[in-house]
């Protein structure tokens, strides 16, 4: 009868602890979605502001233009990168280069380095990696003397 109810204890505590390592790893999935949903977010409002700036008639050359920026490094070569360049492509600004951690798999019409390459003055650093961009400043303020600003604070200032 002791061995069955030692059998019976062994299998509760470790159905307990199974339960909640489960928990613990539905708990960590669902953080993981959160945030994955958080910066989805993020990207689609930055492409709705931009959209809505196109829509009014502007461009972001009129920023660059307003600031005094002729030289730009782009931060960031995912979607809002490339239309970033795309965007400046053919005005007055120009992209010297773009910063990304992949930069070795990156194909780009600018030559992509990565961050931790020596970075060649230019006018501004624009961060395209909106998430992140807290981060990103505190390294690039540790290697430049331009201004470092995010994309979406130049959408919004539009």
């Amino acid at each position: 009868m002791k061995k069955g109810i030692s059998a019976l204890l062994g299998m509760a505590a470790g159905a307990a602890a199974g339960g909640i390592a489960a928990g613990t790893s539905s708990s960590k999935k669902i953080k993981e979605m959160a945030e994955v949903h958080a910066k989805v977010h993020e990207l689609y409002m930055a492409f709705d502001q931009w959209l809505q700036i196109r829509q009014e008639g502007k461009t972001l050359v009129e920023y660059f233009t307003r600031n005094d920026y002729k030289t730009v490094a782009v931060y960031g070569m995912k979607e809002l990168g490339e239309r970033l360049c795309d965007e400046l492509r053919g005005s007055d600004i120009t992209v010297s280069y773009a910063i990304d951690q992949n930069a070795d798999a990156i194909y780009a019409d600018v030559d992509v380095v990565m961050p931790d390459d020596e970075l060649a003055p230019v006018d501004v650093i624009v961060v395209t990696a909106i998430t992140y961009f807290d981060e990103i400043e505190e390294k690039l303020c540790e290697k430049v003397d331009c201004p470092i600003v995010s994309l979406e604070d130049i959408l919004y200032e539009m």
